[in-house]
């Protein structure tokens, strides 16, 4: 699948995209021209399952801007997702390191993000 062809939560959609490499297989989030890994400019564009671990969390009590004032306090990860790239994304305030989450989607200051919930499983 080609990045024109998709959307992510970026822009208003629920899910999140990355891209894996042809030439060396590396993986990367946010989409760029080319591959980190190795420069290869041969990327597809694919969909993550939204699954992941929780590799750091952290509670945020001092809101950035005003519009984030009513969130306080909430809960910023770094997930360690199946596909095999690192994101940070908003989570569950229960959350802690080594949890296995999944995402869903939610507004926050009036835009969609990815927002993590641990799973059952």
């Amino acid at each position: 699948m080609s990045a024109a062809t998709l959307s992510d939560w970026t822009a208003g959609e629920e899910a999140i995209l990355y891209q894996r490499c042809t030439a060396c297989g590396g993986v990367q989030y946010f989409g760029r021209a080319f591959c980190a890994a190795c420069g290869s400019n041969d990327l597809a564009t694919l969909r993550a399952s939204g699954d992941g671990v929780v590799y750091a969390a952290t509670l945020v009590h001092r809101a950035a801007t005003p519009e984030a004032r009513e969130h306080v306090p909430f809960k910023i990860v770094l997930v360690d997702t199946a596909e095999g790239f690192r994101m940070m994304a908003h989570g569950a305030q229960d959350l802690a390191i080594g949890d296995r989450v999944t995402a869903r989607f939610a507004r926050f200051t009036g835009r969609l993000v990815p927002f993590f919930e641990r799973t059952s499983a």
